[in-house]
């Protein structure tokens, strides 16, 4: 059988195991062949063809730095490309098709990035062979018989011109030093600077200097950038990071258009409902996370996303997830009775500019209430007024609460991962520390964690403080699909065990439907004013921010997950005609 064998550096401790404890356990070893063996950086590293599997090493490293997989029998190949010895492998590459729109769904670190990277020509990929890189006609002859040979053939020929948007936008003011209109003037071969500002609302942006643009308006530029470019194969990483909901559709309705017969474009995007609305035919991704991924064959977009709901590739006969996700086909029942823990009246704040209003509302015990709004409307702001971080100028806010506040920009630094998380791990390993996947990142400093890493620590340690209301700024921010949807599930059971609140805050709204229990809504003018309204019933606030963005959702009738219908489609219209949004 053939098995990969991982060793991730970072967690590899030979002086904290006693000095390489899994090479003196090894069976092989014992036997006096080097199964595992120490590498050119002092690190341990296993020999795949001697390994047999027995799993020792990976249950006794004491730092968790061990991965042994046997591999399906169907990847009898080299994978596409290895990063090295005992590092990631993928074994296949998405395919991007002329006139579509295809999306690619699949966990963090399951090699989405690295497939888009190869397909747009900055990562060169290697067969296997970690000394060289492969050359076209090797490409060619390892897909040969598929879509990707003749991908590969039009690229040797140089008749693919790809337009590729990283994941990381907040690079770029590193990397490019002026403003809006100099950036978008150099990347513009279509000379269509006016029209691409006009439909992504960066007019007013133009003459600012990168640095001081925030992570929204800079995901905005990147997609600009990328799109005023003359290709026939567009690449988006994660285009809807930073971005509020209505940010999210106009950036879909772009993408979208720029596909047809002689354009292909490739999308990889963890909201479900953006993803669904852009894409016309999904890869799903599946594998091990941090240790090998294979590329499904393309489905449609709303079969894709089901077969990803319910964990089991039938096709490949895979099952990458042991349960179904599912979403309420109505909903939640509305009960009152509950008393009150904070209440507002006649709440305003000047900030600058910036004003923000909101008239008379509550917050119940035991209740999950989303927050919707776009950007700049003061969301954030009044969370901060309840968690008491500010004060109002005028009004009251009735409360005699202890809050806990996760804020939304994590501010990183040298402190270890297990002092932040100290009452976590002493009191809720079951119930945040496990789900969360946090032990690996105890002896980490908060400054070298990736964006989701960094994110469940912040969640974790908001959680396992003892409050009664607990205020959640963008949970969901670079979390996966799975992850965003165990998030959920992970404040719906503490906030139902504690009988506590939550007050969460997020653009993707099927995380918002999927863990609310109420919707407050905001409007307003982004950076003039904003309006705080509700708390509503789901069906009354979802109804109210929908005819804002005057868009309706329908329920997909397997999975019952929510979906964008497209405007002026006839159920479109049945919904506005019925004023039923949202819940049909």
């Amino acid at each position: 059988m053939k098995r990969i064998a991982i060793v991730d550096k970072d967690k590899c401790n030979p002086a904290g195991c006693g000095n390489y404890l899994c090479a003196k356990l090894c069976p092989i070893n014992r036997e006096g062949t080097d199964c595992i063996f120490v590498g050119d950086d002092k690190k341990a590293k296993i020999d795949e063809a001697l390994c047999i599997g027995c799993g020792i090493c990976v249950h006794r490293c004491p730092f968790g730095a061990i991965e042994i997989i046997n591999l399906p029998e169907e990847l009898k190949k080299n994978p596409i490309h290895r990063y090295g010895q005992n590092e990631f492998a993928l074994y296949s590459l998405p395919t991007p098709i002329f006139g579509k729109v295809v999306g690619i769904l699949g966990v963090n670190g399951i090699g989405k990035s690295t497939a888009i990277k190869i397909i747009a020509g900055v990562l060169k990929p290697n067969l296997g062979n970690f000394d060289s890189e492969a050359t076209f006609q090797e490409l060619v002859q390892y897909f040969k018989g598929t879509e990707a040979q003749n991908f590969f053939e039009a690229v040797r020929d140089g008749k693919i011109v790809p337009a590729y948007k990283p994941q990381a936008v907040d690079a770029i003011p590193k990397q490019f030093a002026g403003t809006v209109r100099e950036l978008l003037t150099k990347a513009d071969q279509k000379q269509k600077l006016a029209e691409m500002s006009a439909a992504l609302d960066l007019t007013k942006l133009l003459d600012h200097n990168i640095e001081h643009i925030s992570g929204g308006e800079l995901q905005r530029v990147a997609i600009a950038a990328t799109a005023l470019k003359r290709a026939n194969l567009y690449i988006f990483d994660e285009p809807a990071s930073y971005l509020d909901i209505k940010q999210r559709f106009k950036v879909s309705d772009l993408i979208k258009s720029l596909a047809d017969e002689n354009t292909a474009v490739l999308v990889i995007e963890h909201d479900l409902i953006i993803l669904d609305y852009v894409a016309d035919l999904v890869h799903l991704m599946y594998g091990k996370e941090g240790v090998f991924g294979v590329v499904s064959l393309p489905k449609t977009a709303r079969v894709g996303i089901n077969v990803f709901l319910s964990g089991h590739l039938k096709e490949e006969n895979i099952r990458f997830r042991d349960h179904e996700i599912r979403f309420g086909s109505k909903p939640p029942d509305h009960k009152e009775g509950k008393a009150a823990i904070s209440a507002w009246r006649d709440v305003s704040k000047k900030l600058g500019n910036f004003t923000l209003a909101a008239a008379q509302g509550a917050i119940n015990q035991n209740e999950i209430i989303g927050v919707l709004g776009e950007n700049g409307i003061g969301k954030t702001s009044f969370v901060k007024l309840l968690a008491k971080v500010m004060d109002p100028d005028f009004g009251v806010i009735d409360e005699k609460i202890v809050v806990a506040y996760k804020p939304q920009y994590l501010q990183p630094n040298e402190e270890l991962v297990m002092t932040v998380l100290h009452d976590a791990i002493t009191k809720y390993e079951a119930q945040l520390i496990k789900p969360l996947n946090l032990k690996g990142l105890f002896t980490k400093q908060l400054n070298h964690l990736s964006g989701g890493e960094l994110q469940r620590v912040a969640i974790a340690n908001c959680l396992s403080q003892k409050a009664d209301l607990y205020l959640l700024d963008e949970p969901s921010a670079y979390l996966d699909v799975e992850q965003r949807l165990l998030v959920s599930r992970i404040i719906h059971d503490i906030m139902e065990l504690r009988g506590t609140s939550c007050v969460i805050i997020d653009h993707d709204l099927l995380f918002v439907d999927y863990i609310s229990k109420k919707i407050m809504v905001f409007d307003g003018e982004p950076a003039v004013r904003g309006n705080v309204h509700g708390p509503f019933n789901m069906q009354d606030g979802m109804n109210k921010f929908l005819t804002m963005l005057n868009m309706t959702f329908r329920r997909d009738h397997e999975s019952n997950r929510p979906r964008a219908n497209k405007p002026g489609s006839q159920m479109d219209r049945v919904q506005k005609a019925g004023k039923k949004l949202y819940y049909i």
